[in-house]
């Protein structure tokens, strides 16, 4: 499938959160395959300030080729952590009650796992860690922390969302 900006432009949402200092906003992009983070101390002028794709259909070799695009110069790679493939695009995120760690998984429902990322089916899915500047804005994968769950005892599993023991910035409830 080959698309333009127009025709594949909008991207599908699946999380949004905002760090509890109010200060950055971010949100996965689970067709597209990004996280984004913007800078939202401004609210009437947010700033992209953050942005890492893990996975998704636009990966470089995947099911779409984008032919044109406003933000991106090429098409991203696929994600690798730890020699395994992530399979999938970031769904639900957990941000840290410091802000300095963004848990993601990548499993969205199983049919829409199903239509748009089969080899999610095969594999299973994972759980990353994003380091998170809360100084400047920007987010990088920390590749020491992996949960890999195609590697279940029973078989492939399908990790939808997580939560952070004692509460997070998307809970109201903290111990």
């Amino acid at each position: 499938m080959c698309v333009t900006p127009s025709s594949f432009e909008t991207g599908l949402i699946t999380d949004i959160l905002i760090s509890l200092d109010d200060r950055f906003l971010y949100f996965s992009n689970w067709l597209h395959g990004d996280i984004r983070q913007y800078d939202i101390t401004d609210t009437r002028k947010p700033r992209l300030v953050g942005q890492i794709f893990i996975g998704g259909c636009l990966l470089k070799g995947g099911p779409v080729k984008v032919l044109e695009d406003r933000e991106m110069t090429a098409q991203p790679e696929a994600c690798i952590v730890q020699g395994t493939r992530i399979w999938g695009g970031p769904q639900m995120i957990q941000l840290s009650l410091d802000g300095k760690r963004l848990y993601v998984t990548t499993s969205l429902y199983s049919s829409w796992d199903r239509q748009f990322y089969p080899d999610l089916i095969r594999e299973g899915s994972a759980m990353l860690r994003v380091n998170v500047d809360t100084d400047k804005g920007g987010l990088k994968i920390d590749e020491t922390f992996l949960v890999d769950f195609g590697k279940e005892p029973d078989g492939p599993s399908l990790a939808h969302e997580v939560r952070y023991p004692g509460g997070d910035c998307s809970s109201d409830i903290w111990l």
